[in-house]
């Protein structure tokens, strides 16, 4: 079936206790995942020993009070392990702050965002670096900053927006940190892990460390950082471009192309959910069935798309996730970007053969692309799926591309390679007026409501910027005009939820203004880093007017 990457002995226990919890306390506030960032108060064979000691009903469950009282006495709290610090480089108004933001109702409320920079500030606590052995929770050396609520700790593909508006906040000093403990995973893992978590060692996310080194070098021209970063990039490229992530495609003129794909290395529930997955695998008969839907599970959570019906056969049945059956246009694309990142970075500190290897390697894929992805007709870049039934090379098939309409399918357009083409760019924003998915409040995920998270009506920060920035780097004024359009909508909808609320909110309901999303397994989250950062980078690019309102107005969807 694949790879699995050994547990801890510490997750397993802290499953064991999950389950446990879940069968004492109930579902009702049931969260899996804060019971897998507990941290021990004595090591771990004392508070195993002191668990299994535990009276039991003829049943064999637990009483309540037996179980709250093993907890207070044997475990701390996961907001324990990571506490406040004070940002070194944040100053309330700093100089030079969104110059093209005129409106003064903007401009507070831009201000108010980039004060939660501090709220969401944290550093590994001393404990965790003394005792690691007792933590779930990574020992990262520099400070960092979380999304928000349930997630306590550094996640990967989140940081690139997070980064994305530091540097709008002039943050340069707690960016590079971010950077610097993203690159402490890959000297240590060999990747950098979906997030700063034992649990999360099985898998990645999207990559885009090279992403985050290119906007901070271009922003303060920190070559030492470029020169530190390198060997780590080449490394992480190596990690999604052999094995197990590896694709080789035969197109319709039988040449050759390798792609990469989600494939994570595991083949259990995963131990942040693993009540969740053991209750949706229940349906399914047999031991290798559970397996391979297990393995599909944190593929899809290593994509960062978890869940969408954009990974199912039926958008209706989890269990019918199939995302190391797919090559995804968005992972294709991002790593198109890593490879023009490292050869641009590579050139920077003179390194002439690294440069010349990553241009060739990001022809080579945007080849692969264009052949095995882009649908001229459609005017989109659509996933492809494969039969993953053997190693031998996979006779591309046009039916194979998947026709259905998700955000993801314009996603490519944010590489220069792509929109840097004229008649790419008018193709795609036709194609993306007529798609359905630009609604009053921004770009939908999807057009299925799935009920799952990363499906309409719910639309995202990440994907609205990526979007919004393709379409505003293109050069065409149509293309330039829709992006303020859609960043407009975006930008209005935040306010008028933040108004609302007192929060930024993980996700929205683009169907109407100030909505907040829903759907998924969790509850929806607050905070929250990236939106925060996609919040700033929009106003710094767009900025305001002073005559143009803030506040909702009757929007319909764009055509």
């Amino acid at each position: 079936m694949g790879p699995v990457k050994p547990s801890t002995p510490l997750v397993s226990f802290l499953e064991r206790l999950q389950q446990a919890a879940l069968d004492t306390f109930g579902s009702t506030n049931f969260d899996p995942k804060f019971y897998v960032d507990l941290s021990l108060k004595f090591d771990l064979t004392t508070t195993e020993d002191a668990f299994d000691r535990l009276p039991k009903s003829v049943n064999g469950s637990l009483t309540i009070n037996a179980l709250k009282n093993f907890i207070e006495r044997y475990l701390d709290s996961p907001v324990d392990d990571l506490v406040y610090v004070e940002p070194v480089d944040f100053v309330q108004v700093p100089i030079g702050f969104l110059p093209k933001v005129n409106n003064q109702k903007v401009r507070a409320w831009a201000l108010e965002v980039h004060s939660l920079w501090k709220n969401l500030s944290r550093k590994v606590a001393a404990s965790v670096l003394k005792h690691p052995e007792l933590h779930t929770l990574l020992p990262l050396a520099e400070p960092v900053i979380v999304p928000g609520s349930r997630f306590g700790e550094i996640y990967y593909w989140d940081s690139y927006w997070v980064v994305r508006g530091l540097l709008v906040s002039k943050m340069y000093e707690t960016a590079k940190a971010i950077v610097s403990n993203l690159l402490s995973l890959i000297d240590e893992y060999g990747y950098v892990l979906n997030g700063a978590r034992a649990y999360y060692s099985n898998r990645s996310q999207p990559p885009l460390l090279s992403a985050m080194v290119y906007e901070i070098y271009k922003r303060t021209g920190d070559i030492e950082l470029v020169r530190r970063s390198l060997p780590a990039l080449l490394k992480e490229h190596h990690f999604w471009n052999s094995g197990i992530h590896a694709v080789t495609i035969k197109d319709s003129q039988a040449c050759t192309h390798t792609l990469s794909r989600y494939y994570a290395m595991w083949d259990k529930p995963r131990p942040e959910s693993a009540t969740t997955d053991r209750e949706s695998a229940s349906k399914l008969l047999n031991a290798s069935e559970k397996q391979r839907f297990y393995r599909e599970l944190a593929s899809t959570a290593e994509s960062g798309w978890d869940f969408s019906s954009r990974w199912m056969r039926n958008s209706s049945d989890l269990t019918t996730l199939a995302t190391t059956s797919i090559l995804p246009v968005d992972l294709n694309a991002f790593i198109l970007r890593m490879e023009i990142d490292i050869a641009f970075l590579a050139k920077a500190v003179g390194d002439s053969r690294t440069s010349e290897h990553y241009t060739k390697a990001s022809k080579a894929r945007k080849k692969a692309i264009d052949c095995l992805f882009w649908n001229p007709k459609m005017g989109q870049w659509f996933d492809y799926w494969f039969n993953d039934t053997c190693n031998a090379d996979q006779l591309w098939k046009v039916g194979n591309q998947n026709r259905k309409t998700f955000a993801s399918n314009f996603i490519p357009l944010w590489v220069d390679l792509f929109h840097s083409d004229g008649k790419v760019v008018e193709d795609v924003v036709s194609s993306l007026q007529a798609s359905g998915l630009l609604c009053p409040a921004g770009i939908a995920t999807s057009l299925t409501n799935s009920g799952e998270q990363w499906d309409f009506p719910n639309g995202w920060a990440p994907v609205q910027h990526m979007i919004v920035e393709g379409l505003a780097m293109s050069g065409s004024k149509e293309a330039r005009s829709l992006a303020e359009d859609i960043a407009v909508r975006w930008i209005r909808t935040n306010y008028a939820a933040y108004n609302k609320t007192g929060t930024m909110h993980e996700k929205y309901d683009v169907e109407a203004c100030g909505a907040i999303g829903s759907g998924g397994e969790y509850k929806p989250q607050t905070g929250f880093g990236w939106t925060n950062g996609v919040v700033l980078a929009l106003l710094e690019e767009f900025g305001w007017p002073e005559e143009r309102s803030i506040d909702c107005l009757c929007h319909s969807n764009i055509k």
